[in-house]
């Protein structure tokens, strides 16, 4: 079954949103170099994630300049996820995920899948996405998914899809790529950093039950490959 993740959440009502939708992970955004109207300050994150119910997982975006800056506020705000983006190269990568005590995601150009290639082996998730200039996300955009399937299939870590997600797109997306999880955040939104609720259901809705109907699908053509 896919996993839900409702990121660029910035207040607590919307936190509770994202709870009471049946999300699995929700994600604010710290201490990033772009203009962003989801972005809240390390202390707002903390307390947010300070609110978070004990079974959903806390996902910290940020865009660190250094190892040392990206240790720094995952200590602050202490998620349960470290999401980096920006042009950390494996070996920078890996060191972080030495030095924090909580899983290190790599955001990851989609145009580019011989970076997810290579960063992969040094975190504990990858993040495809589509991604501006500076190498933020939450553009809005999607990407080539067909492309995107064909890495997935490469990888031995869990690729969470991110980009141009909506509830009306996700359900094809699930059924293209086959990530371990989606990502969403303006595809869910009335307006910028606030959540629509009627859109976070009704995308953790569409995710789950195109997840769960690609899982049934490859168990049922399992089962006619073998020989009685």
């Amino acid at each position: 079954m896919v996993r839900v993740k409702i990121c660029g959440v910035t207040n607590e009502a919307d936190l509770r949103t994202v709870e009471a939708a049946g999300a699995d992970a929700v994600g604010a955004v710290a201490d990033v170099s772009v203009d962003t109207p989801r972005e809240v300050s390390v202390d707002a994150a903390a307390d947010l994630f300070d609110a978070a119910p004990p079974f959903l997982t806390t996902t910290l975006v940020t865009m660190p300049e250094t190892v040392d800056d990206a240790v720094s506020v995952a200590e602050r705000v202490a998620p349960d996820v470290l999401q980096l983006h920006g042009g950390f190269t494996g070996e920078a990568l890996r060191s972080i995920r030495e030095r924090v005590a909580v899983d290190v995601v790599a955001a990851v150009d989609a145009d580019d899948p011989e970076r997810v290639r290579s960063v992969a082996p040094e975190v504990d998730a990858v993040l495809v996405d589509s991604v501006d200039d500076a190498g933020a996300g939450g553009t809005g955009e999607t990407h080539d998914w067909e492309a995107t399937a064909t890495v997935v299939a490469t990888l031995d870590v869990p690729v969470i899809l991110a980009g141009g997600l909506t509830p009306e797109n996700v359900v094809e997306a699930v059924e293209t790529v086959q990530p371990f999880a989606v990502d969403v955040a303006s595809g869910v939104e009335r307006a910028g950093g606030r959540k629509d609720r009627e859109a976070v259901e009704a995308f953790v809705a569409n995710a789950v039950g195109a997840g769960t109907k690609s899982k049934r699908a490859d168990g049922d053509a399992r089962i006619e490959g073998v020989s009685p």
